[in-house]
């Protein structure tokens, strides 16, 4: 969440900047109207307030010299309903205030490219050129059909679209996979979790995803307690329990930087993707991802942000994934993130790099919705800065191997660093059918 003072003292500078995130100058001018008039009652329900209290000390000195203050009496009365109809107004126009700034995304970083999509973005480096066949290169939702280790159709009768089966070889490489990662990410200093799948609104609304993306998620309703039932949301991502973690918590700096690793399950509803990546592994309804969150100093972010990044980059060049890395434009950015790199790995099938990471520094818009402050050497509060990034998505990762490390007669060979996690095998070949 941003700071209303930063805009109300910065207003034409706010504007320009969320400009280039989509967002009108109008809406920050009614803003800072609801601010204004906020601020004026609060001063006249402070003024009243304190008229009340000189009053009153009054009228207990009339009553103990036994002086009549019965006039003084009805005029506090009359000042007490009007304190408590000022209160309902403020109450109001904070809610209205907070409505506002609960929907405007983190101001961009001065070097994030600008421009509305993602045509804007601009590389940065790239590793390794595209990986390049003698032989047509099959999609990977080919070859894991072919080679018997994802199944899509048996998916789709028990769940539906985009959901898939990993079987033998399959599931093995995906569990390879995660467990790489996270032993990679621990090796790098990343304290291993395993968080909760299911969180509040108070976390989804700590990291950004409420209440302005309720229909990208899964929410259940908890009926434990059938007169206060509850709402609990499968996890889009594990930054969301990751970071709420420290929701409502004071740290020490000399405590920071805390780096968090986690494998999770990711549900997203994957609303208004309609047509897109129908087939293979990209845009799935269930996927699993590691996932990197750290929590810093104010100081300290941008020096984390390329640490982040590189710790991303490393386990791709382990797995010797062709990738490059691109800096994200203001509107191809995520909500919550002040600058954002994008990891693509190659698809020679697809011909085209896909996003395989995004790592990004939320600066302090995360720990004001969530209350993450940490206390210098001396002695001031400050919020912290959070940043995330995965590490990497699974799923997105296998078909990417299974692209980059096949044959021509349709096996696939094993990356060198995961042969250790898949028992020895060094190539995958078609599994025999079960259950037919």
């Amino acid at each position: 969440m941003l700071d209303i003072k930063v805009i109300r003292e910065n207003l034409d500078w706010a504007k320009k900047k969320l400009a280039t995130r989509g967002i009108k100058p109008e809406e920050l001018d009614e803003l800072v109207a609801i601010d204004v008039k906020r601020r004026e009652v609060l001063t006249k329900t402070e003024t009243l307030k304190n008229k009340r209290n000189e009053v009153s000390a009054q009228i207990a000195q009339a009553k103990k010299n036994k002086e009549n203050a019965d006039d003084a009496i009805k005029e506090m009365r009359e000042v007490g309903q009007e304190i408590k109809a000022l209160d309902v107004e403020v109450s109001e126009l904070t809610e209205k205030q907070k409505y506002i700034l609960l929907r405007l995304p983190n101001f961009p970083d001065d070097s994030d490219p600008i421009g509305p999509d993602d045509s804007y973005n601009e590389e940065v480096r790239k590793w390794n050129e595209p990986t390049k066949f003698t032989f047509e290169p099959k999609a990977h939702w080919d070859l894991g059909t072919d080679l018997n280790i994802l199944d899509w159709d048996a998916a789709a009768k028990v769940s539906g679209a985009r959901f898939v089966y990993y079987k033998g070889a399959g599931a093995l490489l995906e569990r390879a996979v995660f467990n790489f990662f996270l032993d990679e990410n621990v090796k790098a200093g990343y304290t291993e979790v395993i968080p909760p799948y299911l969180v509040n609104y108070d976390s989804m609304q700590g990291t950004g995803q409420f209440p302005k993306f309720t229909e990208d998620v899964y929410t259940i309703v908890d009926n434990d307690d059938p007169d206060k039932p509850r709402e609990l949301t499968l996890i889009p991502t594990a930054e969301v329990p990751l970071v709420n973690y420290f929701r409502d918590k004071i740290l020490d700096i000399k405590q920071l930087p805390i780096n968090v690793t986690a494998m999770s399950p990711a549900f997203r509803s994957e609303a208004g993707s309609a047509g897109r990546d129908t087939r293979g592994l990209i845009r799935m309804h269930e996927f699993r991802k590691v996932e990197m969150v750290k929590i810093c100093d104010e100081d300290s972010s941008w020096q984390e942000l390329d640490k982040l990044t590189k710790n991303a980059e490393h386990l791709l060049q382990k797995l010797e994934l062709p990738y490059h890395v691109v800096a994200l434009s203001t509107g191809d950015a995520s909500f919550t993130s002040a600058k954002t790199y994008d990891l693509e790995v190659w698809m020679p099938a697809q011909n085209q790099y896909r996003e395989i990471s995004s790592c990004s520094n939320c600066t302090d818009f995360q720990a004001r919705r969530s209350l993450i402050r940490y206390r210098d050497e001396a002695g001031k509060l400050h919020l912290a800065h959070t940043l995330n990034g995965s590490g990497l998505a699974v799923g997105r990762t296998v078909a990417a191997i299974l692209e980059n490390y096949q044959n021509e007669d349709g096996t696939v060979n094993v990356p060198e660093a995961l042969v250790p996690y898949m028992h020895g095998m060094t190539v995958i070949k078609p599994e025999p059918k079960f259950g037919e």
